[in-house]
């Protein structure tokens, strides 16, 4: 049996960008919320090689698409070179 996706939602803390550990790794902070109210924040480490695997994921999923007004400026092609993952 599976919950309506509207019960329960993981996201981005934005007040907490991801980073960098002492040892190297890569650590982002995620909310978990239950009916739109927030149930706890979990973090999420990931080796710099694990990192990069799930940038050239998002990378590749993202390709082809206009992002959106809301997307960050990195995103948006006027006035940089616009790097297409294959």
């Amino acid at each position: 049996m599976s919950l309506p996706s509207s019960r329960w939602r993981v996201g981005p803390v934005p007040e907490r960008r991801p980073s960098r550990t002492e040892e190297g790794d890569v650590t982002m902070s995620f909310q978990i919320s239950r009916a739109g109210k927030p149930v706890a924040i979990a973090p999420l480490t990931l080796t710099a090689a694990e990192a990069e695997q799930l940038h050239a994921a998002l990378c590749h999923a993202l390709a082809g698409h206009p992002p959106p007004d809301d997307a960050p400026a990195c995103r948006r092609p006027y006035g940089r070179t616009v790097v297409r993952w294959p």
